[in-house]
């Protein structure tokens, strides 16, 4: 097992003008779950690719340890990768399918088949290794794509996309199972993916990406609480932050007819007389009546114990739409009109021309 790290690298495509990965930095401790998150062509699967030797580093390096890869061909790299297709030999049952790379590095037979059945006992596929992968199901096949992973005992583990092909239901029973495991084999992990709930709920750290950009690295509770940016926060957290603009006055920012408290010192030295202002669905208080941001219902989502209202309001002649948790139980339905105002302690600001995070920790969730 090892450490991983990407020093400053970056990869520009033959007749692109804008690096995929641009000066990527980024430490993976040993032992380490990392997750690289973020929206389609934001580079987080070219940055697996540039680690597994699938894709050359234009400058800077990729270290495994404290051992230099950056032009070391991917079969002497030390590492294996659970591809978003399987990639199974259908010709082949799921013991060979295991086994088919300690064969080739000319491994005993007998070793081979106790790895096999060592990691067929972790995954629970035991039953399975005479099987063909036709006659197995997504989930079934996966955990066999991370079989054959496993009997390579790498230092580093790379995932991208894996649970891609599954249906939700089986995709969150997996990512509960890959995270489990991972945790007892104690091997660096860095995971692709563009859910950001998979991110959240695996991850002990995650990587956000933006054009080829690192945003911003931090534990799941990190970035969701305090994301130095607009983008970071509108992407982390499901469903996403509310953000839009409003003014600067005395004693805080304006949020419909009344005052979210922030001081000028939480704000920073910010001299604008209005910046972007950030409340996550599960944060915000909503009356009847009384002063605050009117909003129009449009729908409500009933989830049982908990529910989301989806509405609109006008701030400075523009719609801005608006998502609040409320009791699943006792709710306004669509039409109705009511007035939002955010919890004191969980507002965001951010600069409205950088984007960049204006609050301190004083008013971080805690």
């Amino acid at each position: 097992m090892a450490s991983v790290t990407f020093d400053k690298a970056t990869r520009l495509y033959p007749g692109s003008t804008r690096p995929a990965v641009d000066a990527l930095d980024l430490d993976v401790a040993d032992g380490e779950f990392l997750v690289l998150v973020g929206p389609s062509g934001c580079g987080k699967s070219t940055s697996l690719r540039m680690l597994a030797g699938l894709e050359e580093i234009n400058d800077g390096r990729v270290l495994i340890g404290d051992r230099d890869v950056t032009d070391v061909p991917p079969k002497d790299r030390d590492i294996a990768m659970v591809f978003q297709n399987y990639a199974l030999y259908p010709h082949m049952t799921v013991a060979e399918n295991m086994g088919f790379a300690l064969k080739i590095a000319g491994v005993s037979k007998d070793e081979r088949a106790t790895r096999v059945l060592e990691a067929a006992r972790l995954l629970d596929l035991e039953p399975y290794l005479g099987r063909k992968p036709k006659a197995l199901s997504g989930g079934q096949r996966q955990r066999v794509a991370m079989g054959r992973a496993i009997v390579r005992q790498p230092q580093v583990f790379l995932m991208d996309e894996p649970l891609s092909n599954l249906d939700a239901k089986l995709r969150v029973q997996t990512r509960t199972q890959i995270a489990s495991l991972q945790r007892r084999l104690g091997v660096t992990t860095v995971y692709v993916t563009h859910d950001q709930t998979e991110a959240l709920t695996m991850g002990d750290r995650i990587a956000v990406l933006k054009d080829g950009v690192l945003q911003q690295v931090g534990t799941p509770r990190d970035l969701y609480a305090a994301p130095v940016n607009v983008f970071v926060a509108g992407f982390i957290g499901s469903p996403a932050m509310n953000l839009f603009d409003v003014d600067v006055v005395d004693g805080g920012l304006k949020f419909g007819t009344a005052v979210a408290k922030v001081d000028r010192e939480t704000l920073g030295a910010t001299k604008a007389k209005k910046v972007t202002i950030g409340v996550r669905p599960e944060d915000v208080k909503v009356a009847t009546s009384g002063a605050g941001l009117p909003v129009n219902v449009d729908v409500v989502e009933e989830l049982g114990a908990d529910g989301y209202l989806y509405g609109h309001s006008e701030i400075d002649g523009k719609r801005v739409d608006i998502v609040v948790r409320v009791d699943g139980r006792n709710h306004p339905s669509a039409g109705d009109k009511v007035f939002i105002t955010p919890e004191p302690d969980h507002i965001h600001a951010f600069d409205t021309e950088t984007g960049l995070r204006l609050t301190k920790k004083a008013i971080e969730a805690k």
